[in-house]
């Protein structure tokens, strides 16, 4: 799925804008504040953090959300914070590290690219998130890992090469992705994105080996490569890597840390290191997940959308021969004298931290007017700057009430499924388009729609959040009703599970994560019996984890957010006209070669093939709600 905002888009955003101005439909404004404060109190953590002798902030799938949440409809308030907030908190966090004597790491693990207007509203000209990474270098990251957002489109990940790795210093690692370009004598060269692997020593001097790691991705761009996990393991340059024992092998990498391909480089490493710590800080679905894969190893997962700061701490690094413990201030932190037996398991703990200043301000012991240092101040404004530079708060219209992709059913008046193909679709596609009087039938795959809408101003960076993938509208034209009608439901036909999961494991290939993190809030919900839970407890609505690792891994208690399952695929509303009736059955690129498939199952008076496909619309899938709340919410 291509997911960058295409010169088309910013020219006819340039015109809307411009209309806009002149009819009253849009709205320009100069600022871009920072969200208002929430109409009800932030719930403070449970606890305080278990701090160890070596500790990690990780963040994962950050996704261009650097200004952090700003709407005032839960959970949206939980997530308030923004990249300058988060610079205060980590500078606080080191210093605590320091006066507890301890290491605390910085590590990320990629998708910094496509999401909100930081990262995809660039003008013409410009290359995604290229301008909102510059934010990202002023924090002191330790290690940081490729992710498959920066591998859609060559020039992100020719940027990402040329300039952005080169400010890690050797810290920002693709294990096994590289790239294609001309050298300075024209010469072709394939070198890493970053590093294969980093060796470090730590503040105390803990050696640290690290690898960034993708998952085995199919959907990158030409003159890029992804090896597969398999093979990167059985590479000279690997097994020469992890030949010295360090203290601990950092796995920092953009891959879950369940159901996926982890296992196979910790046996690697288990086969010559036998009971070596080992430390996987994963990503891609944007869940919150721990998994134990032995007694010596903690793998964490953080979430999505910076709505998550994951923490790792290890209060047992080594099995100790004694120990002497001293409370400080309500945290507990660990004195150890390093033993040698290394075959005794290793106590961790882990935690996911809401990302807001009650957050912050609690685990660093900050009040409101001694939290901000002056370098999180100015990330801050600069971010500020930005947004305005982009304008951001251009605004086609006012959505009249929260739009929601699973907190309401589908279809219905709430589900903003329904609003993008059923509303918003047919009335932008009808622009300029010659064929618009024709009926026709429109469908899509719901993770084209990636994140909620809420009530209030709906703006450029909402519309980028929302549906930000620039994915084409095609069509087939004289299919007959009784057959077009046959497609979206053998598309989402659940019997036929052999068909769906090879569909399911080709999406995810290509970077779909929808599906998985869909089936985590499901089961969230299931779980808890949210809708007694909400009404029985007095909490915020909220992410509650359970994970395979021992004790409670959030940070903050919350009752879980209502949730309603959805299709795979959508459509709009069948036209009405006989079942003999010709129309024009439309559809967006990235599920053509599934369309064409379907439609040859379920009818045989024609075989159809990418020759009779055609293109049905120059506004792209990123630009249908911004049309449409020009038009409807005005």
């Amino acid at each position: 799925m291509k997911a960058t905002v295409s010169a088309v888009l910013l020219a006819l955003s340039a015109t809307v804008n411009a209309c806009g101005g002149e009819h009253g439909h849009g709205h320009d404004e100069h600022t871009h504040h920072k969200r208002l404060p929430p109409l009800s109190p932030l719930t403070p953590p449970s606890r305080p953090l278990e701090w160890g002798d070596i500790n990690i902030l990780h963040t994962t799938d950050t996704h261009g959300w650097l200004l952090g949440h700003q709407k005032t409809s839960f959970p949206e308030p939980n997530y308030s914070a923004d990249l300058g907030d988060f610079a205060s908190f980590v500078a606080h966090m080191k210093e605590v590290a320091k006066e507890k004597d301890v290491d605390l790491l910085l590590v990320d693990s990629g998708d910094l690219h496509d999401g909100t207007g930081l990262s995809d509203g660039f003008p013409p000209g410009g290359v995604d998130a290229h301008e909102s990474n510059e934010f990202l270098k002023k924090l002191p990251y330790d290690v940081m890992a490729i992710g498959n957002h920066e591998l859609y489109i060559y020039n992100n990940t020719l940027d990402m090469h040329q300039n952005f790795a080169p400010a890690l210093k050797g810290r920002y690692l693709s294990s096994n992705v590289n790239i294609t370009f001309a050298d300075g004598n024209n010469e072709a060269v394939n070198v890493p994105v970053g590093e294969r692997y980093a060796k470090f020593k730590t503040r105390k001097g803990r050696r640290v080996t690290a690898f960034g790691v993708l998952f085995n991705f199919t959907g990158n761009d030409k003159n890029t490569t992804v090896q597969t996990v398999d093979d990167m393991v059985k590479e000279a340059w690997f097994k020469e890597a992890i030949k010295e024992e360090p203290d601990v092998f950092l796995l920092a990498g953009h891959m879950p840390v369940a159901r996926d391909k982890w296992p196979v480089v910790f046996d690697a490493i288990r086969a010559v290191h036998a009971t070596t710590p080992i430390l996987i800080l994963g990503g891609h679905t944007h869940i919150r997940d721990c998994v134990q894969l032995d007694g010596r190893s903690m793998s964490l997962e953080s979430g999505r959308y910076m709505e998550t700061i994951g923490g790792l701490f290890i209060p047992s690094f080594f099995e100790a021969t004694a120990h002497s413990y001293e409370m400080i201030a309500g945290w507990m932190s660990a004195k150890l004298d390093y033993g040698k037996d290394k075959n005794k398991n290793i106590t961790f703990s882990r935690r996911y931290l809401d990302t807001n200043r009650v957050t912050y301000e609690y685990h660093t012991r900050r009040d409101n007017k001694a939290f901000d240092t002056k370098q999180g101040q100015e990330i801050t404004k600069g971010l500020q700057e930005l947004a305005v530079k982009f304008n951001l708060n251009f605004t086609f219209g006012t959505a009249p009430h929260d739009f929601t992709i699973s907190q309401a059913p589908y279809p219905s008046e709430n589900s903003s499924l329904s609003l993008f193909i059923e509303n918003a679709a047919p009335v932008a596609l009808a622009i300029n388009n010659t064929r618009a009087t024709i009926p026709h039938l429109m469908i899509t795959n719901s993770g084209s729609q990636r994140f909620d809408i809420y009530a209030g101003p709906f703006t450029k960076n909402d519309q980028l959040t929302a549906s930000p993938f620039t994915d084409s509208f095609l069509y087939i034209p004289e299919i007959p009703l009784s057959v077009a009608g046959q497609v979206l439901p053998a598309l989402n036909n659940a019997g036929a599970n052999q068909r769906r999961d090879a569909v399911n494991e080709e999406l995810f290939a290509r970077g779909y994560v929808g599906k998985r993190y869909l089936e985590w809030l499901e089961e969230m919900d299931r779980r808890n019996d949210g809708a007694v839970r909400r009404e029985a407890q007095n909490l915020t609505v909220g992410y509650v984890t359970k994970d395979s690792c021992p004790g409670v891994g959030d940070d903050t208690l919350h009752a879980p957010l209502q949730f309603f399952s959805t299709p795979d695929f959508i459509a709009s509303k069948t036209p009405d006209v006989s079942r003999d009736t010709a129309i024009d059955l439309v559809f967006v690129d990235f599920i053509g070669s599934q369309v064409l498939e379907i439609l040859n199952q379920v009818q045989t008076t024609k075989t159809f093939a990418q020759g009779d496909v055609q293109p049905y619309s120059q506004i792209l899938a990123s630009e249908v709600l911004g049309l449409y709340a020009q038009t409807a919410w005005n």
